[in-house]
């Protein structure tokens, strides 16, 4: 792999944040079709510009043995995005990649099995956090974005920003999620976020740029719910 391959794949990747910025999309989104194109640019030394079908074929049959379908998916639409935004090229393999169908419910958490992954929870930024999630029904990005504006205790109401498909919604605010999200607030006292990150400890958490840690929140979640015994996943972290 010669320098200037590796310059050019260093530039058009920095195009590519930038065009995934640009379009609006989700930072999942963006996180994933970046990787997408890093992942590619490992495989092929960086010589991703003019991909035959039969290079990604090649691709996506070594990557399917190793990486979910999901993760196959993502790094198609990543690639896509890359060749039509960055490249100004026509995909080449439309019809290379079709994953079987699958429909899956999520796991519920029954009212019992919620007191008890509160109750297994020291920590109290992530038990309130765990317990917002579950009393409002909220995604784990949805809960980790809120900020005290959203909070509307007069109308008894949540505005929650940047749902799915990049839309608000309103949800109700029962009176107890109220009161322990008051009681929360207390403890930090942060002008905006709602849960502000536990970096540098209570007292550095008023002046937090950034609110829990996503990966933080999801590994806590795993250790509880295995240390009560449930075998099921939580839908708190999707």
């Amino acid at each position: 792999m010669t320098e200037s391959i590796t310059k050019q794949f260093d530039q058009h990747y920095q195009q590519h944040l930038k065009h995934l910025k640009l379009k609006g999309l989700q930072p999942k989104t963006i996180e994933a079709y970046a990787r997408a194109v890093r992942r590619v640019g490992a495989y092929f030394d960086s010589r991703i510009d003019a991909l035959s079908e039969a290079q990604l074929l090649e691709y996506f049959t070594d990557l399917s043995e190793t990486h979910s379908w999901s993760s196959v998916k993502l790094d198609l639409y990543g690639l896509k995005f890359y060749y039509q935004h960055v490249l100004k090229k026509p995909w080449v393999a439309p019809d290379l990649i079709k994953p079987p169908r699958a429909q899956r419910l999520p796991d519920i958490v029954t009212v019992d099995e919620a007191r008890q992954i509160f109750a297994a929870t020291r920590v109290a930024s992530y038990r309130v956090f765990f317990f917002t999630l579950y009393s409002l029904g909220l995604r784990l990005g949805e809960g980790l974005r809120l900020t005290v504006a959203d909070i509307d205790a007069a109308r008894e109401r949540v505005h929650v920003r940047d749902a799915k498909g990049n839309k608000d919604r309103l949800v109700p605010l029962p009176r107890a999620t109220l009161a322990v999200l008051r009681r929360f607030w207390q403890t930090h006292r942060h002008p905006q976020l709602l849960f502000p990150n536990r970096h540098g400890g209570l007292k550095a958490a008023a002046v937090a740029r950034t609110p829990l840690d996503r990966g933080g929140v999801q590994v806590t979640l795993r250790k509880v719910v295995a240390g009560c015994g449930l075998k099921k996943t939580s839908p708190l972290t999707a």
